[in-house]
């Protein structure tokens, strides 16, 4: 007994001895595509760093140790610590990113989750687009190229006998024509085309020209016509066929003989829904066609509803001039893409909100004219329109001084962010903010980014926000900018295509807006900020 306890003393000391170290806890938390890598030393240990990748580290890491890497770049750690009294054996620790579950039953923000699943945002904006179309197509039918022929129309339909199943089907051809008018487009474009489109700034010219085009055919200054060989042949065709291709002929004919006044309503649409999203112009003549394929349904189905309805007159020749001026100032839009991404400054803010001020106070102006000439109802509904025009040309007014007018954000060109030092050059922020020791914000941004403005208007110049980003180096990138940068860029690339590349191959995205937070030495720190106009979402988004 007493040999055991004797031989038990001594080897106590010896299993003391033999006690795992483990002086240095590692951790990773995976912020976006990156990972974050955390090693907790315990004190008076102090860590090297042996091998990590291709990074290399000259220094002694204490109390604790912070590296953010992209997912892409992780590989095993080799490191050991020491005290003053041992060191430990090299180890190796490896993070190991766990696979992404968020349910294929949902939307996923990541354009890489779920097998590539629509964006909520996407969606969002695929809704607004066949919104704008459905409104579009409810403007259309009051114009003098459409109103006038739904009456014949289902006069006709009722005479033949086919009633309501005729009219019907005439709807849903309606539907199916311009629907493959979208899905032509696509075709012939491609969503890269299309995209290139909405942010192209000698495509945005023309688009400025065609819309002004439109706008002066609306002014009654000439007609927007095809042949009228067209018309004329499809309708013999519709007489000579029978069943649902005769209806398909008919429905054709109505588009013929429309395009004069729908023309200009679906050139602005497609317009609209071009870089939106493959599906965007379909989409866009998806909710054309079912507003302008209603009014022909429903008065076949509901005759009676014909003797209410108002009759052809020149109240259309008045609907069609306030559609001229809205069309005049939606052609500023693009007129402002081009000239801003190639710095020209022929359209500055305050000429923009000038012409915008002229146009919306000339539909009051136009509509106020011979108003004792018209009708009581007449006269309530002009004053519908006249009201609010001459307010909003008034609330555009401070906006020549200075003032956000944000309900225009998303058409004017960007306000001056004013009391913040503003890098519009990747390398060159990066390098100011290691020299300062600053965290740095970089936002990717285009002239032809409708929510980028939104956004700029509603969220960055927020006080809080603005007190909040004086603690980061902002840098602002434009995508779309067609200027080449004086450096004698090697790859021969405009400045926007070189900030498009970096935010596609550093940052494996291609949307805007997109916002991303970087420490000093330009590590990720935080999962990018996409479209918001909530000041506070972006308030609990930053990490400094």
């Amino acid at each position: 007994m007493k040999r055991f306890l004797t031989i038990l003393l001594v080897l106590i000391p010896l299993f003391a001895a033999a006690e795992l170290v483990q002086p240095v806890t590692w951790s990773g938390e995976e912020v976006g595509d990156s990972v974050r890598l955390k090693a907790a030393i315990e004190e008076g240990w102090h860590m090297t760093i042996i091998e990590f990748g291709e990074r290399e580290f000259d220094q002694e890491f204490t109390d604790e140790f912070t590296l953010t890497v992209a997912k892409t770049d992780l590989s095993p750690i080799r490191f050991n610590a020491c005290d003053d009294k041992m060191c430990t054996a090299p180890e190796i620790w490896e993070y190991t990113v766990e696979e992404e579950d968020c349910g294929c039953d949902t939307f996923c923000m990541l354009p890489t989750c779920c097998g590539g699943i629509v964006s909520s945002e996407t969606v969002l904006s695929l809704l607004w687009i066949f919104i704008l179309g459905f409104l579009g197509g409810l403007l259309a039918i009051f114009t003098p190229c459409v109103w006038p022929i739904i009456p014949m129309t289902v006069s006709f339909f009722l005479k033949k006998g086919g009633g309501k199943r005729d009219a019907i089907l005439y709807g849903l051809s309606i539907i199916i024509l311009y629907v493959g008018l979208g899905l032509l487009v696509t075709i012939l474009f491609g969503a890269s085309a299309l995209n290139e489109l909405s942010t192209n700034a000698v495509v945005n010219i023309f688009f400025f020209l065609l819309l002004v085009v439109f706008a002066l055919s609306f002014f009654g200054l000439f007609e927007i016509t095809l042949p009228d060989s067209w018309s004329t042949a499809l309708d013999n065709k519709a007489r000579t066929t029978r069943g649902f291709l005769s209806i398909l002929f008919m429905a054709f004919t109505l588009v013929i003989v429309s395009f004069s006044c729908t023309a200009p309503i679906i050139g602005t649409l497609l317009v609209e829904a071009a870089g939106k999203s493959l599906l965007a112009p379909t989409l866009g003549m998806l909710g054309f066609a079912v507003a302008l394929a209603l009014p022909f349904s429903l008065f076949a189905m509901f005759p009676q509803w014909l003797k209410q309805a108002p009759k052809s007159g020149d109240w259309m020749t008045s609907f069609k001039v306030v559609l001229a001026f809205l069309e005049l100032a939606l052609s500023l839009k693009f007129l402002s893409v081009a000239d801003l991404a190639y710095g020209w400054n022929i359209l500055p803010r305050w000429l923009f909100l000038v012409i915008w001020i002229a146009c919306f106070a000339g539909i009051g102006i136009y509509l106020l004219w011979n108003i004792r000439n018209v009708s009581m109802t007449r006269k309530i509904i002009r004053l519908a329109v006249i009201i609010p025009s001459f307010v909003f040309a008034g609330y555009l007014v401070p906006g020549l001084w200075g003032a956000p007018v944000k309900a225009v954000s998303a058409f004017a060109p960007p306000m001056p962010i004013e009391g913040r030092e503003i890098f519009h050059d990747y390398d060159e922020g990066l390098a100011y903010a290691r020299q300062e020791g600053k965290p740095v914000i970089i936002d990717f941004t285009g002239y032809g980014c409708v929510n980028c403005r939104k956004m700029e208007a509603y969220v960055l110049t927020d006080d809080s926000v603005k007190a909040r980003l004086d603690n980061y180096v902002f840098i602002e990138l434009f995508v779309d900018d067609r200027r080449v940068s004086g450096d004698g860029n090697a790859r021969g690339e405009s400045t926007g295509e070189k900030n498009s590349r970096i935010q596609r191959e550093q940052f494996g995205s291609n949307a805007q807006p997109y916002y991303v937070q970087l420490d000093a030495y330009g590590h990720q720190v935080a999962e990018p900020m996409a479209f918001t106009t909530d000041p506070n979402e972006f308030i609990n988004w930053l990490q400094y």
